[in-house]
C-alpha cells in the first residue's frame, strides 16, 4: 500500500474547507489491495464518511460511470459527496480525494450473502451489464484486449526464484513456495495463453463491467441491502469478465454451487461462453501472482504489508480456492 503522506488533522481541515463538513476525528484505515491509494474514516457528530485518496493518475471516467449508474436508477451504488464547488472529487497536489457516506457494514469476505442478497446481486449486475453507455464515455473506457502483460511478468519470475544472499525471510519463503508450485504456475500461465488464442473478440458484444466484483467489493448493510463499491477499473468487456467471480472462489469465498444458483435466479437466463469464463479465471490468478510477486521480490513494502500479501498469495492454492476452481472441469 502507498505510504501514508497526509495526516489525520489535514483530513479534518480539508473536509471543513472544501466540503463544509465538521469532523471530530479521522482514522486511517490500513490494508487494501490498491497500492496507489489509502483511506480514512472521518467521524462527524451525526454521521461518518469514507475518504479515499488516490495517488498519481486517476481517470475521472470512473466517476462518470458511477454518475451514469446512479442516474440509471441503480440504488446499489454509493454516490460521492459533492465538494462546495459541486465537484465529485478534490484535487490536492498529486492526489485526488473522494468522499463517500460511510456504510457501517461488513463486506462479502466477512459475512455471507443470504439467498435474497445473492438474487439482488444478480439483478443488479444484470442492470449494470444492460446499461447503455454513451459513445463519449465508451471512448474513454478501457476495452478488453486479452493482453499478455501479466503472463509475461509471471514468466519473468521463473529466472528470479533462485535463493540469493540478499533475500530477507519473506522473500526467501516466497521463492520457496513459488518453486514448490512452479508446475501449477506454468500450467496457469500457459492455459491462460491458450484460452486467449481461442477467443474471437467481438466488441459489439462488450458490456459495461465492474471488472473486480469480488466479495470484498460487495457491502452488506444492516437492512439487508447490498452495495457494489470500488469502481476504479470499469471497462467494456464480455459479461464473463464479471461473471467469472461468481463461483470463482476469490478470497476462498463465493465457491459454493448453491450460491451460484441463487445469483442466476436474479441475473436471469443468459448464454455463458465457457472459454471466455475459463480464460478470465486463469488470467485473474496470473494477474495476482504478477502483482504480489513484484512486491515480494522487490522488498519495497513494509514487512507487515508483505506478510499480508504473501498470505493472500498462498491462499490462492488452498483446497477449493481459485486455482483448484480454475482447473476444475465444467
Amino acid at each position: 500500500m502507498l505510504k501514508k503522506t497526509i495526516q489525520e488533522q489535514q483530513i479534518i481541515e480539508l473536509l471543513k474547507i472544501h466540503y463544509g463538513i465538521d469532523i471530530q476525528e479521522a482514522q486511517f484505515i490500513p490494508g487494501g489491495a490498491d497500492m496507489n491509494a489509502f483511506a480514512y474514516k472521518a467521524n462527524a457528530t451525526s454521521r461518518s464518511y469514507f475518504v479515499k485518496l488516490k495517488h498519481g493518475h486517476y481517470d475521472e471516467i470512473n466517476l462518470s460511470i458511477i454518475h451514469l449508474l446512479h442516474d440509471s436508477g441503480i440504488k446499489e451504488i454509493i454516490f460521492p459527496i459533492h465538494t462546495l464547488e459541486r465537484k465529485l472529487f478534490l484535487q490536492l497536489n498529486n492526489f485526488k480525494i473522494i468522499v463517500y457516506p460511510f456504510i457501517h457494514a461488513p463486506n462479502g469476505f466477512i459475512k455471507n450473502l443470504t439467498e435474497e442478497q445473492w438474487k439482488q446481486l444478480g439483478k443488479t449486475l444484470r442492470k449494470i451489464h444492460g446499461t447503455p453507455v454513451p459513445a463519449s464515455i465508451q471512448q474513454q473506457l478501457r476495452k478488453e484486449t486479452y493482453s499478455a502483460r501479466w503472463r509475461e511478468i509471471v514468466r519473468s519470475f521463473y529466472s528470479k526464484i533462485k535463493p540469493d544472499a540478499t533475500d530477507d525471510s519473506i522473500t526467501s519463503e516466497f521463492k520457496s513456495f513459488f518453486k514448490k508450485n512452479i508446475n501449477i504456475i506454468h500450467r496457469l500461465v500457459d492455459s491462460a495463453e491458450e484460452l486467449s488464442k481461442k477467443i474471437q473478440p467481438d466488441p459489439d458484444e462488450y458490456v459495461l463491467c465492474h471488472s473486480d466484483i469480488h466479495a470484498g467489493n460487495v457491502i452488506i448493510a444492516s437492512d439487508d441491502s447490498i452495495y457494489i463499491i470500488d469502481w476504479d477499473e470499469p471497462m467494456m468487456a464480455p459479461k464473463e469478465r464479471d461473471l467469472m467471480f461468481i463461483g470463482g472462489g476469490v478470497g476462498n469465498v463465493w465457491n459454493m454451487s448453491q450460491e451460484t444458483g441463487y445469483f442466476y435466479k436474479g441475473y436471469g437466463k443468459t448464454n455463458i461462453d465457457k472459454t471466455i469464463l475459463s480464460y478470465y479465471r486463469h488470467e485473474r490468478i496470473v494477474e495476482d501472482i504478477a502483482l504480489y510477486g513484484q512486491e515480494l521480490l522487490s522488498q519495497g513494502q513494509n514487512d507487515r504489508s508483505r506478510i499480508e500479501m504473501f498470505t493472500h498469495f498462498k491462499a490462492m492454492f488452498d483446497p477449493n480456492g481459485v486455482v483448484e476452481i480454475a482447473f476444475a472441469p465444467d
